[in-house]
């Protein structure tokens, strides 16, 4: 067999490079149909040239037979701190059925270095001020560096936020650094080789320091005390030595910088004549700072930082400007966006430019700040007046499409900002594409608003005083999202802060990190649910079965904490009910809400605990289940009418998605629920964020895709697309948000978005992991071509590679093109009611090598293909 690439990559680990046991995956691209894996091998070495040699001085898996080739934890020595660890990979493949004598090339090497795995390793201290500043903080500390440098590693956590200079440069390229977290519990610490910056002799280091979460000015928000910094800079010389600098009193710190003030909310103001040239750079005066003072820490244990970093992720053009009065100019991004702008002027020292930032504009082409509750989203740069000034802000990002600009010198132009988009960099993860406007609109929206919204943790929305990470708004939908962006770090890393947030009798607030002051802990059950679902959810997307083992004594505590409301078989806790519903639609019982997600959630953990082979927590859950699957139907189904307490469509999709209506009850309910949309709501939806996270697939699932494809196409209220035709370039807060009134009315939230991607994904193209096994080892592939779509085009990078679905009707044909990568296989479920009018590469299926025929299923014939790129035809 051909084997054209084999790529090895360190995969990114819950615990990241604290942990001792790191995780391993690689890929393969070959052309060759049916390709497989039967066995590999690892090589580990503490250096490329041993690697080179194959002298795996850490760990020589040995050859392993097996066809796995994601989560392969690394078995060697024990790792120590700082360690740098090279790699590399060969595997045998399947040939004509057996294994084939000859293994693959080795891979290109590949590398990971180990972070500070002992607290005894960090020796420097917090250090800051405590004064009750709005101004950034600038520290900076000078060093000598005397031999020659092989290697230079910085270690360092700045609270609120951070960016850290080396000799007059910037460290890396993240932005809104650190991420944020349970400071009590974790603080994360960011890491950069250096070794490039460092020069022979004099160095200097120097931070800022914005106050993000810590010192917030809302007095409903937690408070973390003063930003503070802790860094540990480690020189290794050719020589073997070791020099390290770290931070303590000796270092300097003033407050007198440029950046009068920031903040999250309200924005940055920056006063470029306060500018200390060279303050970051060797030799500079800086006798009038005064010492750092050594601070208490958060208290948290300092963890590596294992998500990808929020950087600008690419920079927009504005569309138009316009004065609406004198000196006063509107400018329209023509999307609505998150991050902030790049001012570029000219003009005299001490003039003072104001942007401030809206999603909206009034009918006399004013801003419309009202939805920003009290946020000012307002940055304001004074002149130094000294040429063309280029500027953008560090310590606050905006939620926004138009941009209000005062004080300009002269008449500004297109050219006199850019919007820079931020979020945290993930790759893209797939592509979707149909014959349907509407929907593409959509989609385009969902992306933006998903983006949009990943701030170290995934957020309700960006532009008011909130920002705060929901649990509900992305239980089931962060499913989706996965199929948008690789977030398998990004949502390892939120499940890890909910089970920080976790209080010591069990109970996980609905917001984590805890943001509100008190915490938001009403021991509800749909919210904090999402701790288990989400587990899931990476488990299925992306075969991560470490974290269920990691989550799972938190989510334990949860579940015995909460099963003590049962009350009379039901659980009653739900606070929030069935959110956003559109206005006069019935709520949905808080019983059933409650009852349905409980439910839901012991059979996932009756899943982990089987999985992690815990037998006897397997029984108990399940038998928790089962008496509240009884009593559900005992007391809230009204057998006489067909469906659950007062027949809210969420009340009957609720327990047809948890599988907790009685077999023989199922078509009656499901009846009942296409009905309440299909008339009373005339095709719309009747519901809020809760049940829209199972909506489209519990309707395709019982057979009534075509429902689904009219709520997905719909243009009028309520309905995304309804948005889409009103301007809307993201997704907001509620379906009337053009007639609700300003308090809770963003127009950048996502949790209305349901299950949408998952079922434009899963069911339109037909492309969804198996549970059975897991990270898209086995793809089952059911494409639904529903309603008068003439094509879809989708693609997702799951962990094993690229798979594609490519289908379109064209007169009585239906042709679809699918991709299954390397070292997979699929289950396909073709649109044919005969197996004769089905062709594959031009052939019946029986002649074609990698195609084993399965069976019929009603108008469907299933086939299981091996690896490879196929067509299919049916006439």
């Amino acid at each position: 067999m051909v084997l054209d690439e084999l790529r090895c990559e360190y995969l990114v680990n819950p615990q990241g490079i604290d942990s001792a046991h790191p995780r391993l995956q690689w890929t393969v691209k070959s052309d060759t149909r049916g390709w497989m894996q039967a066995a590999y091998q690892i090589l580990v070495a503490s250096s490329e040239d041993l690697l080179a040699k194959g002298q795996a001085d850490l760990w020589d898996s040995g050859k392993v037979v097996s066809d796995r080739s994601i989560q392969i934890e690394y078995g060697g020595q024990s790792l120590t701190s700082r360690q740098r660890c090279c790699w590399k990979v060969k595997v045998w493949p399947v040939s004509a059925g057996k294994e084939d004598v000859s293994p693959s090339p080795w891979s290109a090497p590949a590398h990971w270095s180990m972070g500070l795995l002992e607290p005894g390793d960090w020796r420097g201290q917090w250090i800051g001020n405590e004064e009750s500043v709005t101004a950034a903080r600038m520290l900076r500390q000078e060093f000598d560096v005397t031999k020659r440098v092989v290697r230079a590693t910085v270690y360092f956590s700045g609270l609120g936020l951070s960016e850290l200079y080396l000799n007059g440069r910037k460290v890396g390229d993240h932005v809104l650094s650190p991420a944020l977290s349970e400071y009590p519990k974790r603080v994360y610490y960011v890491t950069h080789d250096v070794t490039a910056q460092i020069k022979r002799g004099r160095n200097a280091l120097g931070a800022w320091l914005g106050n993000g979460r810590c010192t917030p000015r809302a007095e409903w928000l937690q408070r973390f005390g003063f930003p503070k910094l802790q860094l540990q800079l480690e020189v290794d010389y050719a020589d073997g030595l070791r020099d390290t600098l770290v931070s303590d009193a000796t270092w300097k710190l003033t407050t007198a910088g440029p950046i009068l003030a920031n903040d999250e909310y309200d924005g940055e103001q920056y006063d470029a004549r306060k500018e200390m040239p060279g303050w970051a750079e060797p030799g500079f005066a800086d006798s009038a700072w005064q010492p750092a003072q050594v601070v208490a820490g958060p208290g948290g244990t300092l963890s590596a930082e294992m998500i990808e970093p929020s950087r600008v992720t690419e920079t927009l053009k504005p569309i138009s400007v316009n004065e609406i009065s004198p000196g006063v100019f509107i400018f329209d991004m023509g999307q609505n966006m998150v991050g902030w702008c790049r001012l570029a002027v000219r003009g005299p020292a001490g003039s003072e430019v104001t942007l401030r930032h809206a999603e909206r504009l009034k009918s006399d082409g004013s801003l419309d700040v009202a939805n920003l509750r009290t946020a000012k989203a307002t940055d304001i740069y004074t002149l130094k007046g000294k040429g063309r000034e280029i500027h953008e802000p560090r310590f606050t990002y905006h939620g926004f499409r138009y941009v209000e600009v005062k004080g300009f010198p002269g008449r500004p132009t297109l050219a006199s900002i850019e919007g820079c988009v931020v979020h945290n960099d993930m790759a893209v993860a797939g592509a979707f594409v149909c014959s349907h406007p509407t929907i593409n609109r959509i989609y385009r929206n969902i992306v933006w608003g998903v983006s949009g919204n990943y701030h170290g943790i995934p957020t309700d929305c960006p532009q008011r005083d909130e920002r705060h990470g929901w649990l509900g708004d992305r239980a089931a939908e962060s499913k989706g999202e996965s199929y948008l962006f690789n977030l398998a770090a990004l949502y390892a890393k939120w499940t890890r802060d909910m089970a920080d947030s976790q209080r010591e009798n069990g109970s996980i607030p609905d917001v984590c990190p805890t943001s509100y002051q008190p915490q938001f802990c009403f021991d509800d059950v749909t919210w904090p649910a999402t701790a288990i679902i989400i587990p899931g959810a990476l488990l299925d997307q992306y075969g991560d079965r470490a974290l269920i083992a990691r989550q799972y004594p938190s989510l334990v505590r949860w579940i015995d904490h909460m099963r003590g409301y049962i009350a009379d078989g039901l659980m009653p806790q739900d606070k929030f009910g069935d959110w956003c519903v559109p206005p006069g639609n019935p709520g949905t019982a808080p019983a059933v809400m409650a009852t349905c997600y409980f439910y839901h959630c012991l059979k996932l953990m009756t899943r982990y605990a089987t999985l992690l082979g815990k037998p006897d927590d397997a029984q108990r859950f399940a038998a928790l289940a089962e008496q509240l699957k009884s009593a559900m139907n005992e007391k809230l189904y009204h057998r006489d009418q067909g469906f659950y307490d007062h027949g809210s469509q969420t009340s009957c999709l609720l327990p047809l998605a948890f599988d907790l209506v009685p077999a023989q009850e199922r078509p009656r309910v499901f009846g009942h629920l296409a009905k309440e949309i299909t008339e009373s709501t005339q095709g719309h939806v009747g519901m809020g964020l809760v049940g829209g996270q199972w909506l489209n697939r519990v309707l395709t699932d019982g057979g009534r895709p075509d429902i689904a494809f009219r709520l997905a196409t719909n243009t009028t209220y309520p309905s995304l697309g309804y948005m889409a035709e009103r301007g809307a370039t993201t997704i907001w807060e509620l379906w009337n948000g053009d007639t609700a009134g300003p308090e809770m009315n963003s127009d950048n939230h996502v949790m209305l978005v349901g299950d949408l991607v998952i079922w434009l994904y899963e069911c339109l193209a037909g492309i969804r992991a198996d549970p059975a096994e897991p990270g898209f080892k086995h793809i089952l592939m059911q494409p639904h071509p529903v309603g008068d779509l003439k094509f879809v085009r989708a693609s997702h990078r799951s962990p094993y590679g690229l798979i594609r679905s490519e289908w379109r009707r064209e007169g009585d044909k239906f042709k679809w093109q699918i991709s299954v990568p390397p070292n997979t296989t699929a289950t396909v479920s073709i649109p044919a009611r005969d197996p004769a009018s089905l062709r594959v590469d031009g052939k019946p299926f029986e002649r074609v090598p990698g195609v084993t025929f399965l069976g019929r299923e009603a108008d469907r014939v299933v086939l299981k293909v091996a690896a490879g790129n196929y067509r299919f035809t049916v006439r």
